[in-house]
């Protein structure tokens, strides 16, 4: 029996979307398009997201869309997951909502979305990271980039990742937004390996 190249691909799409769905019957909040290449990681939640807004959905989401167009990443580029637990059913649950999620379900959420770079918006963020990564962090010879200071591309796993400290409140102050704009440079898209 073939298989065609596009029923693989739908094969996979298909097998990404139940993964989500079942991650998020535990809390796990996404947004976006879930094969995108790079994944933004939001902990420190606004009043909107708390109540169910969608992820990157206001002016921090704008801002981001565009600094990641301008780098070379398409439209279409975009997926946002939540650091914290969002509402879930009951019985699903792995933490109460606005809570961290437990290293494990993070780690099952990235490794679901499988991208090849990762942007942590904040703080909360990147301690969820560091806690669900902790193996591959700890094989860094740089002791800053192991630990996900901000503005350091850390390879994990075969991916970058790049911490931020407070993406939403820089937008603020012209000086902190260009200090992340500086920081997100250092994610373009991958090359094609040939």
């Amino acid at each position: 029996m073939h298989i065609s190249t596009a029923d693989r691909k739908e094969a996979l799409a298909r097998a990404t979307e139940q993964e989500l769905d079942a991650l998020a019957r535990r809390g796990v909040r996404t947004a976006g398009n879930a094969l995108s290449p790079i994944v933004l990681v939001k902990g420190c939640l606004n009043a909107e997201e708390r109540t169910c807004g969608e992820l990157l959905g206001g002016a921090d989401g704008a801002a981001l869309r565009s600094a990641l167009a301008a780098i070379g990443y398409a439209p279409e580029d975009f997926c946002a997951l939540a650091a914290v637990a969002g509402p879930a059913d009951a019985a699903d649950s792995v933490a109460p909502a606005g809570e961290a999620l437990p290293a494990d379900v993070f780690r099952e959420a990235l490794e679901t979305l499988d991208p090849e770079a990762v942007l942590l918006l904040d703080d909360v963020a990147a301690d969820v990271m560091r806690d669900a990564y902790a193996d591959a962090l700890v094989v860094i010879e740089d002791f800053d980039t192991a630990m996900l200071k901000p503005g350091l591309v850390a390879h994990v796993l075969g991916r970058r990742v790049l911490a931020l400290d407070g993406f939403e409140a820089a937008l603020a102050d012209p000086r902190e937004k260009q200090r992340m704009w500086a920081y997100i440079k250092q994610l373009p898209p991958a090359g094609a390996p040939y």
